[in-house]
């Protein structure tokens, strides 16, 4: 799959910008286990801007992470485009424009899948970041605002005649949020449509290699993003694309090798956000590394509310100790 110069191979898995979930240190996680494109968090256009400091703290992209897309939202045209020519100053290999975001105060504000209510707005934001920017310009939507509005393969095409390089659909309407079961179906249709030429990446619950599999070969997308299912479970990736290689399932990691991995990527946090932000940022993770195991409570919790790095990984041998193999 090519998204503009770019190669990144056959059937490529891609880890979907989630706020504070995609941050650099997690990202260097999923690439160290085999993640294909990498997103940073959204980033509000008005506060690209206005040069908010946590705006422009996203925009810092390490090489070893590359290719990686930048993702913006907003809903005012001069502003977006304002910002993907910030965007384009990092040098990201993609800039990306977030319509599916269903949250409310982002989609009611008439931003992320809020545009989906107002399909020739975001038409025209597109079409003019497209104009502003030589970087690629992607797009990552919804199938459409509720069960009454899914205007999914119509709007593929006019994303792709205004000059999108690919094109990523979550499977689920603004009004699911993140409820009820992902149809993969219409994204499917995108891809029978003759008119359609760039790439078209499914997402939505994408859990397993299995499923992986089942959608590449159902509705014949051309890579496949993955998000939730990766917190906690980065190795997602490196299974996914052993499977679709060899039809082969690796075991899972051991508690150990866990252990360690949250001790590394605990070093990451820490580096890029200091130790108050970098260890309060990592207890999500912390809590779905070790999600599952027997009389785990007091420690998760013990885990989840210290505020010590050192102690932090302290917790972390007794836990490599108690229940490693």
């Amino acid at each position: 799959m090519k998204i503009g110069n770019i190669d990144l191979g056959h059937k490529p898995i891609l880890f979907a910008p989630m706020e504070d979930v995609s941050d650099p240190s997690f990202r260097r996680i999923c690439k160290e286990y085999g993640a294909d494109l990498m997103y940073t968090e959204f980033i509000s256009a008005d506060g690209l801007i206005r040069d908010a400091e946590k705006s422009l703290r996203k925009l810092e992209i390490a090489d070893y992470e590359r290719p990686v897309g930048i993702q913006i939202y907003g809903r005012d045209v001069e502003s977006i485009v304002e910002a993907a020519k910030r965007c384009e100053e990092a040098k990201p290999e993609l800039i990306d424009l977030n319509f599916g975001c269903p949250v409310k105060k982002i989609a009611g504000k008439g931003a992320g899948a809020g545009l989906l209510q107002n399909l020739p707005l975001l038409i025209e934001i597109t079409k003019n970041v497209v104009k502003a920017v030589e970087t690629p310009v992607t797009v990552k939507t919804r199938l459409g605002w509720d069960e009454n509005s899914k205007p999914i393969v119509e709007l593929a095409e006019q994303l792709q005649d205004v000059g999108i390089a690919a094109l990523t659909v979550h499977g689920r309407t603004r009004n699911q949020m993140y409820k009820g079961e992902a149809d993969w179906t219409l994204i499917g249709k995108i891809k029978e449509n003759p008119r359609i030429t760039i790439p078209v990446i499914g997402n939505g619950d994408v859990t397993t290699p299995e499923i992986a599999k089942h959608n590449f070969d159902t509705y014949h997308v051309d890579g496949i993003m993955i998000g939730r299912a990766a917190i906690g479970k980065p190795w997602i990736f490196r299974d996914v694309k052993h499977y679709l290689k060899t039809g082969e399932l690796l075991s899972p990691p051991s508690v150990t090798e866990r252990v360690e991995l949250a001790k590394k990527h605990l070093q990451y946090s820490l580096e890029w956000k200091g130790d108050i932000t970098g260890v309060f940022e990592m207890r999500q993770h912390f809590s779905n590394y070790f999600k599952g195991l027997k009389d785990f409570k007091s420690t998760r919790i013990r885990l989840v509310t210290e505020n010590n790095p050192k102690t932090v990984v302290e917790i972390l041998n007794e836990i490599k100790h108690k229940w490693g193999e």
